[in-house]
């Protein structure tokens, strides 16, 4: 059979695109969604059971569907749960909206269109002609679809040390990835632990691991040793702040400190400057931007993508009454010690060397910046040419409507990307108001091209 439109992921993104593709696609179409996770739509961030770990956007911006901005905190009043629009819900029920809506789109059998959730991964592009994407699996099936949408995401960022500084007797005491939460219940009340990272993601594991009964010390590692900075409980407004016509970096950094220092709010001005983020970021030269990240975007994420104000409350007292402890240095090496491990660190500025005894490590350096490595399919089509990689390593190139980009600098006019993926041509398109604009743009898209070919 060949699709309309074969929709590949099983995050946050690939939901996005096929609710927005139920919706706008003819009730005639056919619809093939390809991934192997169990939780569709839900990924790593909306899976979570605890309700420690909850959304860094407050309600009211969290609705799937930008043309109806309310539709999350309908959902929210629907389930019973007291939460108004400037709080922050919980990630699983975030999850739990997007199964429902979902649902409630595909029980309207008469008037959508069908729609296949084939679980299986794509790890080949077998073909691409002017009509047509053939999709090889891991099964050796085929998927052909005349519209591909690619919602592939990023993977878990490796641990930032090579494989041979890291003692093979003691890996069974690391936690690559931390979302698979079953290594919680192996955790003693008492055991140390040290985080790798010092983002969301480990303020969300110190905060799991708390739930969970533990009161061991937690040492957090990280280059810079930031963590993020809270929302406020009763939020300023945004102000757009004044920039200069100019494409330099160091001039857009300094008028935004120009402004932070005259009295305008620090978060009034991020959340001002968030609507002209992805102009900016495309004026820039790949230069520009490559020194965007290699200096300015550790303080951005820790300024940018906030917790909700009790969790950040929640933390900071962990932090002050000495439990959980943050240095600033560079991982060396990973030791046996004991019956645990010895994590060695070059303090930052300056040559010292420094350990940390652990009984369980826990990678916490949040996701990959949105390569290919993690994926197959990707790999394959960068070898065989059909898309180039991001430069700076963020995802694949795409143009200003999200199609894909050949090696040799063709557009394919068929196939998409949605979501992290498309973070070097966009930047700001990880968060869900984001997302949801452009899964909805590229459905719109789609669903011109099918209307016009099912009139010819």
């Amino acid at each position: 059979m060949k699709y309309d439109v074969a929709v590949v992921g099983a995050g946050f993104s690939a939901i996005a695109a096929t609710i927005n593709l139920l919706r706008l696609l003819p009730a005639s179409s056919r619809i093939a969604v390809v991934g192997d996770d169990p939780g569709f739509g839900r990924g790593t961030a909306y899976r979570s059971e605890f309700y420690q770990h909850r959304l860094n956007v407050p309600a009211a911006r969290m609705s799937i569907y930008p043309d109806q901005p309310e539709d999350f905190l309908d959902w929210l009043a629907e389930a019973g749960r007291e939460v108004g629009g400037g709080d922050f819900a919980s990630r699983s029920d975030f999850g739990l909206y997007l199964r429902d809506r979902l649902a409630a789109l595909l029980r309207d059998r008469a008037n959508r269109p069908r729609v296949d959730f084939i679980k299986s991964r794509a790890i080949g592009c077998v073909d691409i002609s002017p009509s047509t994407t053939l999709i090889r699996l891991v099964d050796n099936e085929e998927v052909a679809a005349c519209h591909t949408i690619l919602c592939l995401g990023v993977g878990t960022a490796p641990l930032p040390v090579p494989a041979d500084a890291i003692a093979a007797s003691i890996r069974t005491k690391i936690v690559d990835n931390p979302w698979r939460l079953g290594w919680l219940t192996h955790v003693r009340r008492d055991d140390r632990i040290c985080m790798l990272g010092s983002g969301l993601t480990m303020v969300d594991q110190v905060l799991a691991l708390r739930a969970r009964g533990h009161r061991g010390t937690v040492d957090v590692l990280s280059r810079r040793g930031l963590v993020p900075h809270p929302h406020l409980d009763q939020p300023t407004p945004p102000v757009a702040p004044q920039l200069p016509d100019t494409t330099q970096l160091s001039a857009l950094l300094q008028a935004i400190r120009r402004e932070v220092r005259q009295g305008t709010p620090w978060r009034s001005v991020l959340d001002g400057l968030r609507p002209q983020t992805q102009r900016l970021w495309q004026q820039l030269s790949v230069a520009q931007k490559g020194r965007f990240l290699r200096h300015a975007l550790a303080w951005w994420t820790v300024h940018r993508h906030r917790l909700a104000p009790d969790v950040g409350r929640e933390f900071q007292t962990l932090i002050d009454d000495g439990t959980v402890k943050v240095h600033a240095g560079y991982l060396q090496r990973i030791e046996a010690s004991g019956a645990g491990a010895l994590v060695t660190y070059r303090s930052r500025g300056s040559a010292e060397m420094n350990r940390i005894g652990a009984d369980w490590i826990v990678n916490c350096t949040g996701m990959e910046r949105a390569g290919i490595r993690h994926s197959p399919l990707l790999q394959t089509m960068a070898q065989r040419g059909l898309l180039q990689g991001d430069p700076l390593g963020l995802g694949v190139v795409v143009d200003d409507r999200a199609h894909l980009v050949a090696a040799d600098g063709r557009v394919h006019p068929h196939i998409f990307a949605v979501g992290a993926l498309t973070a070097g041509r966009f930047w700001e398109i990880t968060a869900v108001p984001d997302i949801r604009v452009q899964a909805q743009a590229v459905a719109s898209e789609i669903a011109q091209a099918v209307s016009i070919g099912a009139a010819a």
